[in-house]
């Protein structure tokens, strides 16, 4: 493309848009066998599938440690992986405003075309629409994914018990403050990057080789806090985390110290709460060491009991608290 910056010619479906496609999004995503339609035709591994979708509108567009693109490809991977799924297939689908640099543009395809090929899987569909100028901030995604049940180890939350182990693949809080940071809003400087990753190849390493683990989720917004909260509800069940074992980096503690905030509410994008057999814990911890993507892995508490559907915190002091969803809006815009 020889153009600098879209134009609402390149929405109108004529030549500026077929160029838009071919140059920018089939450069990046290729032209294959499944995109020979208006609908991807593909095979299906297996008769139980899984399908989500998700919205990215991320501000800033471009932070340490990825962009929109990279964003888009890693939320919908987790969200397949998380409930035990392995994913195949993405759509993805672009709402971008006028004016917007191509080259920009061609950044963001590339980090998805390059996350989906790090993640093993296809986008097999998209669509673009361009909008007027002041209509949206830049660039929005919409991914579809769509992913088939893991052959050997299906999740059973159900099966939650007292003496459960809960278990956290890494640092949490990474990505709320580098979001923060790179807003240059309230002048926090740091070198913390994104931890946007796809986490299926680390799941997928777990679930092959152990059949305890109860539930998976995604400690996205809302932070690690909030997700544990949901689970306890959704489940009947309790548990107790204690903050001495929990992994914040200093740069995160020290923020969350100056602005307020508190490190278990921050979001998270590569991330992955694992709760699974007591018994298990040591192999689970073993496997997730030997991932990239998990040597923070740490214990964080466990399953107290059932039906309560409560959180608790446990101080360095001794103290217990109890957790509750995020209440209200700590970062706009995190993903």
């Amino acid at each position: 493309m020889k153009d600098k910056r879209i134009s609402l010619a390149h929405g109108d479906g004529g030549e500026l848009a077929h160029k838009l496609i071919q140059d920018v999004f089939v450069e990046a995503f290729g032209h294959n066998e499944y995109a020979r339609l208006d609908a991807a035709v593909f095979s299906a591994p297996s008769s139980q599938m899984a399908v989500t979708t998700d919205s990215f509108v991320i501000k800033p567009i471009f932070f340490p440690g990825g962009n929109i693109g990279k964003l888009a490809i890693a939320g919908t991977v987790n969200d397949l992986a998380v409930s035990g799924m392995i994913p195949y297939y993405l759509t993805a689908g672009f709402i971008i405003e006028e004016g917007f640099k191509v080259q920009e543009l061609k950044e963001i395809v590339h980090s998805m075309a390059m996350e989906a090929k790090n993640a093993n899987v296809r986008i097999v569909a998209g669509d673009t629409k361009v909008v007027e100028r002041g209509s949206i901030d830049g660039i929005y995604i919409n991914t579809t994914g769509i992913g088939f049940v893991h052959p050997i180890h299906a999740i059973q939350p159900e099966l939650m018990e007292e003496g459960d182990s809960i278990i956290v693949n890494g640092t949490i809080g990474d990505h709320g403050i580098a979001i923060l940071a790179a807003r240059g809003e309230l002048g926090i400087k740091t070198n913390l990057q994104s931890d946007c990753a796809a986490l299926n190849g680390l799941i997928t390493s777990v679930l092959d080789s152990v059949d305890g683990v109860r539930i998976m989720r995604d400690p996205t917004r809302g932070g690690l806090a909030t997700t544990l909260v949901e689970i306890a509800e959704d489940f009947h069940v309790s548990m107790e985390i204690e903050d001495e074992k929990l992994p914040i980096r200093n740069e995160v503690r020290g923020a969350c110290d100056i602005l307020g905030f508190d490190p278990l509410y921050l979001a998270n994008e590569g991330k992955v709460i694992f709760i699974v057999k007591k018994e298990q814990e040591e192999q689970v911890l073993e496997i997730l060491k030997q991932h990239e993507l998990g040597q923070n892995a740490k214990v964080i508490g466990r399953i107290t009991g059932k039906d309560k559907r409560a959180v608790h915190l446990k101080t360095g002091l001794g103290s217990i608290r109890k957790l509750n969803r995020l209440s209200g809006m700590m970062l706009p815009r995190i993903c």
